[in-house]
């Protein structure tokens, strides 16, 4: 069970700073700081550095991300920014733009 989920129709503005996991159906637009795994789903929006546990995008990044473990881009996700991760999985039909930092 999630920890926090920011329904599909919400937006919120500002940093959001969690010890658990979190999931996000709506708008961000800031920063996050997620110590657990974060998970974009598919329509959600999120203009905001991501710093997480590990992160799946189902939806659509803008910003920098930064990962202790990995980041997954799933099919009709879409992250522009640059990725700081061990490792990175980008599936058929994921779109990425920026740089990627694999040296953690």
């Amino acid at each position: 069970m999630a920890g926090t989920i920011i329904g599909n129709g919400l937006t919120i503005e500002g940093e959001i700073t969690s010890d658990e996991e979190v999931i996000v159906a709506g708008t961000v637009r800031g920063k996050l700081t997620v110590e657990g795994p974060l998970t974009i789903d598919a329509g959600a929006l999120i203009e905001a550095d991501i710093g997480a546990a590990s992160l799946q995008v189902g939806g659509n990044v803008t910003g920098n991300v930064t990962a202790a473990d990995r980041v997954d881009l799933l099919a009709g996700g879409r992250l522009v920014g640059d990725v700081k991760a061990s490792r990175l999985t980008i599936a058929d039909g994921a779109s990425f733009k920026g740089n990627v930092d694999m040296d953690v």
